[in-house]
């Protein structure tokens, strides 16, 4: 069974190029291009793993995030923030929802942010 990535990321080329770059790894990944579709597609899909940006319309990363970790259904699944915002710049509230990473897309190529979502399943495994 494919582990389930949702990207959410308001820029949609981004976005389907961590898409293709998971599936070519042999993910099955799915994409939303803001918080409001992302809290959908998150509770309909229920993915391992979320790659969230943070600055997006309607409903921000942190918001929806927020609104997944109040539920039993996305309390446990892995963040990954993928954002160009600093982690000085972050929001003060995201430190509480449980991110296991916060990355700086500009600082990585897509391979690296593959690698390290495998990485992430991978601790997800052994620990479990």
């Amino acid at each position: 069974m494919k582990h389930k990535i949702a990207i959410i990321e308001d820029d949609t080329t981004i976005a389907g190029m961590y898409r293709f770059k998971l599936e070519q790894a042999g993910y099955d990944a799915q994409c939303a291009f803001n918080g409001k579709q992302g809290l959908k597609l998150v509770k309909s899909f229920r993915p391992v793993l979320i790659l969230l940006d943070l600055m997006m319309p309607e409903m921000t990363g942190d918001e929806m995030l927020e609104k997944v970790r109040a539920t039993s259904w996305g309390a446990n699944i892995k963040v990954v923030v993928l954002t160009n915002i600093s982690k000085d710049e972050a929001p003060p509230g995201l430190r509480l929802l449980h991110v296991d990473r916060y990355i700086v897309k500009a600082h990585y190529t897509p391979a690296q942010v593959v690698a390290l979502v495998a990485e992430i399943l991978a601790d997800a495994q052994a620990t479990k």
